[in-house]
């Protein structure tokens, strides 16, 4: 498996060759302020996701989560439904703005967290349990939405997350980038992101040493649905409307994301920056296969190529074979030569 900083390395550098790319197609256009705040006001509800996806992967054991856009379309959908019932989004802007974004993370902590106890405390393998609670996500928000779009309205705080801009970056990338840290600083610099990752790495040697395996598995799923609450909140603020289905293709997407960013399947390993490094990577190939007037089925064999890629990058260590200075051995540790016999 490529070392991390190989596969950040690469990350960068894949990053920059598309700049480069879209640079020279569009004549400079696509390295334009507005293209760039387009993107980056696109990037932040996908993004989101795959974090979830990789923390649920660093759990090890098949660990990961599916239900993360049905979780977010649920809590679009039935926060838009109850704060409508008590808040006219006309009349009072700023207090359905506030209680819509509580409302709406609060439904995705608590998936998550029914996502955790499930595969914790009745053992579920999470890839079908996590299978289960997306089919009971939608249906959920089918029900309560009649199948129907339900309207959100551009009530002022809303309005402004999803559409404004603050020193010429979009709110919402804004806030994607806070928690995007956060996740990465609680990983780095708390116990939690230790049992997480050793959890991860060997389930039994954690719960000999004393780890709580349950604890760490529930919050894990707890902070994914969080995650995936505050996307719904963002897809809210970006749309007027929302929907049990909106974003169809959006699983996929995040686990190639979580792929591309050389999160170990199996658990153990997994880089906050590298996931946010891969999910700019599809953002600007989207977008650069826009500019290049190409059809959108495109799209996903592009996609798939890139996928090829990082699975060729993990098996082989690419920043060594590319700087053969680092491959040179050590003088000093030469094996000595065994002596001959004496006839």
């Amino acid at each position: 498996m490529q070392t991390s900083s190989g596969q950040l390395v690469m990350l960068v550098a894949i990053n920059c060759l598309l700049l480069i790319v879209g640079a020279m197609i569009s004549g400079g256009t696509f390295l334009s302020l507005f293209n760039m705040q387009s993107m980056a006001s696109q990037l932040p509800e996908l993004a989101l996701l795959a974090i979830g996806v990789m923390l649920a992967m660093c759990a090890g054991n098949g660990g990961i989560d599916l239900s993360g856009i049905a979780l977010a379309n649920l809590s679009g959908v039935l926060s838009a439904v109850i704060v409508s019932s008590f808040l006219s989004s006309a009349d009072s802007e700023m207090a359905f703005s506030v209680s819509f974004i509580v409302v709406a993370v609060a439904i995705g902590l608590i998936g998550g967290t029914i996502n955790g106890l499930l595969i914790a405390k009745l053992n579920i393998t999470p890839i079908l349990c996590t299978l289960g609670t997306q089919m009971a996500f939608m249906g959920l928000a089918v029900v309560v939405s009649g199948g129907k779009a339900v309207t959100v309205g551009s009530p002022d705080l809303l309005s402004r997350i999803g559409n404004d801009l603050f020193l010429a970056v979009p709110i919402n990338f804004l806030i994607f980038a806070v928690a995007a840290i956060v996740i990465a600083a609680v990983l780095r610099f708390t116990p939690y992101g230790f049992w997480l990752m050793m959890t991860g790495t060997n389930p039994k040697a954690a719960v000999y040493a004393g780890f709580p395996r349950t604890g760490v598995i529930v919050s894990t799923y707890a902070i994914s649905g969080t995650l995936s609450g505050i996307a719904g909140m963002i897809i809210a603020a970006r749309n007027v409307n929302v929907k049990f289905d909106y974003g169809s293709s959006y699983l996929l997407i995040a686990i190639l994301i979580v792929v591309m960013a050389g999160v170990k399947p199996e658990g153990g390993y997994g880089r906050v920056v590298c996931v946010v490094l891969s999910a700019i990577a599809l953002q600007l190939m989207s977008s650069l296969l826009n500019f290049g007037g190409l059809s959108n089925f495109v799209r996903d064999f592009a996609w798939g190529l890139l996928l090829l890629t990082f699975l060729a990058v993990g098996r082989y260590d690419v920043v060594d074979f590319l700087t053969p200075m680092r491959r040179q051995p050590n003088p000093s540790a030469s094996i000595p030569r065994t002596p001959k016999p004496n006839n």
